[in-house]
């Protein structure tokens, strides 16, 4: 070490020597371990009759949920269920065809039920025309090429009451029992 460093050296020795006694010692806080605290999640309120079928058969997986936004903000107001190409899309309700035809290059499929209720399918092949009354469980329309989903096919399912999103889990049955989910981290 050259002389003029070695003075520096001892100071800073020093120094980290005083900080060291003059620092009171703090006392160890006992560990108290992580309990998870749980909260009750009940089924949503259904959006009108629960109990309403999916839309493909054999019941799909969900892919990507409702995102609970508001009005304006952006967000995935609907479902994506796995499917595959061709596959048949099913009324989940009694419900009457109010459109069919392309949206952004993608063919849409909304169906009108009681109580206000809207459903839209994309992407979809119309196999009913716009005026055509069905029943729950009856086929409208085959899933399309024009993936909603980018890596596979998929059909996004979404329920409006007027201008309202609503998600449309809440009326396709069964909801289930409720399920107990932690409010916090562990640790």
């Amino acid at each position: 070490m050259p002389s003029s460093a070695a003075p520096l050296a001892a100071l800073s020795t020093g120094l980290l020597a005083a900080a060291l006694v003059a620092v009171p010692a703090v006392p160890a806080v006992p560990a108290v371990p992580a309990t998870p605290v749980a909260r009750a999640v009940a089924p949503a309120e259904p959006a009108s009759g629960a109990g309403w079928s999916w839309p493909l058969h054999p019941r799909p997986a969900v892919l990507r949920g409702y995102d609970d936004v508001s009005r304006y903000a952006p967000g995935h107001r609907g479902l994506d269920l796995t499917a595959s190409a061709g596959q048949p899309v099913l009324a989940p309700q009694d419900g009457v065809v109010v459109f069919a035809g392309p949206v952004a290059g993608r063919g849409v499929v909304v169906l009108e039920h009681a109580g206000g209720l809207r459903t839209s399918y994309e992407p979809v092949l119309a196999g009913a025309p716009v005026g055509t009354r069905l029943s729950a469980g009856e086929a409208f329309a085959a899933l399309g090429a024009g993936a909603h989903c980018a890596d596979r096919p998929c059909l996004h399912l979404g329920l409006r009451r007027g201008e309202d999103y609503l998600d449309p889990l809440t009326s396709l049955a069964p909801v289930g029992p409720p399920v107990l989910l932690p409010l916090g981290r562990a640790g």
